[in-house]
């Protein structure tokens, strides 16, 4: 029997088991968020299934996503990630992606934990939206305009409105699965 599914992954494999696996799902653990964190700010101007692609090349690249080596990047690092066809070679984020796991352990200082710090944003539960369509979903809200402005506060970089919402959803701080969708309960 086919499972109802939100309209923006119908079709295609791998972004099917992605709806169904991972996205929306309460993320609690930090080398999760930050690797989330991450892959939205290389996806910022393009498709998340571009980013979804090359997600095991970009772990591969970026030392399984762990924000303490990514910190401590030098030049040489710098220029070996761009030159790899296999991820994004923008030298902008390549380099936002350093300044913000530098950030992220200095928010993990402060807080006990990134974790705790983005999760204070909705009291550690995730807001549960009701769409009848993924189409409804807003870009961006009013609390990701707010993250979004303490995150760059903080120095961190590529981290808008737009793309914090996106981290939300992909992390279940927000549930905007469609109210048909069999996930929507679920999570």
């Amino acid at each position: 029997m086919k499972k109802n599914r939100c309209g923006w992954c119908e079709g295609d494999a791998l972004y099917e088991a992605y709806h169904d696996q991972e996205w929306g799902v309460p993320v609690f653990d930090d080398a999760t968020l930050f690797e989330f964190l991450m892959l939205e700010t290389f996806q910022a101007g393009l498709s998340w299934i571009t980013i979804l692609r090359k997600r095991e090349n970009f772990r591969q690249a970026f030392d399984n996503f762990d924000y303490k080596k990514i910190a401590q990047y030098q030049q040489n690092k710098i220029d070996a990630l761009l030159q790899d066809a296999g991820i994004i070679r923008n030298k902008l984020k390549v380099n936002a992606t350093i300044t913000n796991a530098q950030a992220f352990i200095e928010i993990q200082k402060e807080f006990g934990s990134f974790s705790k710090y983005i999760w204070s944003f909705v009291d550690g539960k995730p807001i549960k939206n009701t769409l009848k369509s993924y189409k409804d979903a807003p870009a961006n809200t009013a609390l990701s305009d707010r993250i979004s402005t303490d995150l760059k506060k903080r120095g961190f970089k590529f981290v808008g409105s737009t793309v914090i919402y996106a981290h939300m959803q992909a992390t279940g701080m927000v549930n905007d699965h469609e109210v048909g969708c069999f996930r929507y309960n679920e999570v």
